[in-house]
């Protein structure tokens, strides 16, 4: 009798941790930012209509990166999710931990025991009535939740990117400067986006109800620096 092939549980974990990382890597980067009115998402995402950044509920906004039908199947997850919440409760009790808590067990649960772990990563974001109480949580292909505080780069060259952003970014930022703050980081020195490669939504502050509102690029070059 022929003895079992055997790997190192940690070999294991190590080889899906690097495919799941190359694989989102390969990927363009997104930006989540918060500015004095709200929350920003911005995306470099040439597709006219298959969209990166998307409204899970009524304050509460979705972002993916990596594999566009996996992040998809979890955005339509968290809408189920967050419809039967707020329908079986009240809209209040529909709050973003609660689904990053969600997605962070379908991931990890995928990362643990399927063969191919999920290439993705996703942003949950809600904003709240002040700054202070906005919320932006990262989660990683392994289930990991990072609760960002003032913004938070997927995807992509993210280190890069986001030390880029630390140098740009400020408390006083308006849309406008936000939004040139987020490309600026996105594009880097070495070249230049324009309104049709960029995917932009934001989440408003002082919306009565749904909070999300997506900028069309028809409107992006008024707003670009």
């Amino acid at each position: 009798m022929s003895m079992p092939f055997y790997v190192a549980p940690e070999q294991v974990m190590k080889d899906r941790a690097d495919y799941a990382r190359k694989g989102i890597a390969r990927g363009r980067s997104l930006v989540a930012a918060v500015y004095d009115n709200g929350i920003l998402i911005c995306a470099e995402n040439p597709s006219s209509t298959l969209r990166k950044v998307s409204e899970i509920y009524d304050r509460i906004g979705f972002a993916g990166v990596g594999k566009y039908n996996e992040f998809d199947q979890l955005r339509i997850a968290g809408v189920r999710a967050a419809d039967l919440k707020g329908f079986a409760y009240s809209r209040e009790d529909v709050d973003a931990r609660s689904l990053a808590n969600n997605y962070a067990q379908i991931l990890g649960q995928v990362f643990t025991h399927e063969m191919k772990p999920m290439e993705v990563e996703i942003l949950v974001a809600e904003v709240g009535k002040s700054p202070a109480h906005d919320q932006l949580f990262h989660i990683l292909y392994d289930g990991t939740v990072m609760d960002e505080e003032k913004f938070t780069v997927l995807g992509g060259e993210a280190e890069i990117i986001a030390s880029r952003l630390e140098g740009l970014w400020t408390e006083t930022l308006d849309l406008r400067g936000a939004l040139a703050a987020a490309v600026g980081a996105l594009s880097g020195p070495d070249r230049s986006l324009a309104a049709t490669d960029l995917e932009v939504a934001v989440l408003e502050r002082t919306a009565e109800r749904r909070a999300f509102r997506r900028i069309e690029r028809n409107v992006l070059p008024d707003l670009l620096p």
